[in-house]
């Protein structure tokens, strides 16, 4: 039996699942937030600067607790994407909107999303996240060496 109540809106692509779990960061839901995890016992999460979360109980109650205090206004961008027949990377950075003493500031953090191909379509699988800055909004890349 399915773990997650309700279905994501469009499961045909891990475009769409992310698309799915940033929109209900937004909305503070959390059936659609974890309807977009895959139904596997070894998913994992990672928040900036926590513990390693594994299954899909420990990754509720963590999000559960975030949207206690609001929801999260995080948006990707930056989004680079590894994808093979099954599986799909999405490395990006997350652009939040917090409420600091001064008030309106953004922070980033840098994530990778990590999608499989199931029979229920592409779900997520790993979402880790780390601290960033505002440099991470910049793209860096090695400069590419043509060999003759």
């Amino acid at each position: 039996m399915p773990k997650h109540k309700l279905p994501p809106p469009d499961t045909s692509s891990a475009d769409e699942i992310e698309a799915a779990f940033y929109e209900a960061l937004q909305t503070g839901d959390i059936d659609k937030l974890m309807a977009c995890w895959a139904d596997e016992d070894e998913i994992v999460c990672v928040h900036p600067g926590g513990p390693r979360l594994v299954g899909a109980s420990l990754i509720r109650t963590s999000f559960e607790a975030m949207f206690a205090n609001g929801t999260i206004q995080a948006r990707p961008e930056r989004i680079h994407r590894l994808q093979t027949l099954g599986a799909c990377m999405h490395s990006l950075v997350e652009r939040l909107d917090i409420l600091t003493p001064e008030g309106s500031a953004q922070a980033f953090v840098v994530a990778t999303n990590v999608y499989h191909q199931t029979p229920q379509g592409w779900r997520m699988v790993v979402h880790h996240a780390s601290p960033g800055s505002a440099a991470d909004g910049q793209t860096m890349a090695a400069p590419s060496t043509v060999l003759h």
